[in-house]
């Protein structure tokens, strides 16, 4: 289970919805980006990347906590290149690429919190001060655009789960903040209670492409 902060309210919304079965592309899309049910309204903002930033968007690990063991560090990495991969593949109207200095759009902050702790030393109220999952992405907004986006990983993460964790994060820090709680969707990047997936297929590269349509 990974965790959500929006910044736009101060508030943490609602991180998954259960469903009872299958839906729509549409649905499914409007789940995750917005936490709505099928029929229903939005319970949290739309909110994308602003088109001029969406074509070289730096992602990179900005700080490592020193007890952070060495051996998840370097699957980490190597999930993050993964990660970007997926993404750049999805057919969505956007480009991540790796960056291993200067500003970064989506820093990733490898801390020393365990699991049911809160977050501290990244300098950033959005993660600091909150509650640790196995990971957490923090969104800030302004209006319909996200001005910021950072991710935390803690320590106590399995090394089973890195692959998926790291790309889920990812699709969340692209503005999909919602999972979905159901047997149906146990495959799917989004799924509340599972941390296996690693691919982007199906509805989950569908809802990144409504998110972000090509011209």
């Amino acid at each position: 289970m990974t965790g959500l902060t929006l910044a736009a309210t101060a508030v943490e919304a609602q991180e998954f919805v259960p469903l009872p079965g299958l839906v729509s592309d549409h649905d499914f899309y409007r789940l995750v980006a917005c936490g709505a049910e099928p029929g229903g309204p939005c319970t949290k903002p739309m909110i994308r990347w602003p088109e001029a930033r969406r074509g070289e968007m730096r992602v990179g690990i900005a700080a490592v906590a020193t007890t952070f063991p060495s051996y998840k560090f370097d699957l980490i990495d190597r999930a993050i290149d993964a990660a970007i991969d997926q993404i750049n593949a999805s057919g969505a109207d956007l480009h991540l690429t790796r960056a291993y200095e200067g500003d970064l759009d989506v820093p990733l902050f490898l801390v020393d919190t365990p699991q049911g702790g809160r977050i501290s030393g990244t300098s950033l109220p959005d993660l600091d001060g909150a509650d640790m999952a196995i990971a957490r992405v923090a969104l800030r907004s302004r209006g319909e655009d996200i001005v910021s986006a950072a991710i935390a990983i803690s320590q106590d993460i399995n090394r089973r789960e890195i692959a998926s964790v790291v790309l889920e994060e990812l699709v969340q820090a692209m503005g999909l903040p919602t999972d979905v709680d159901s047997p149906s969707y146990g495959t799917s990047i989004f799924a509340e209670y599972s941390n296996s997936t690693v691919w982007l297929r199906g509805q989950d590269a569908a809802a990144l492409r409504l998110h972000y349509p090509r011209p």
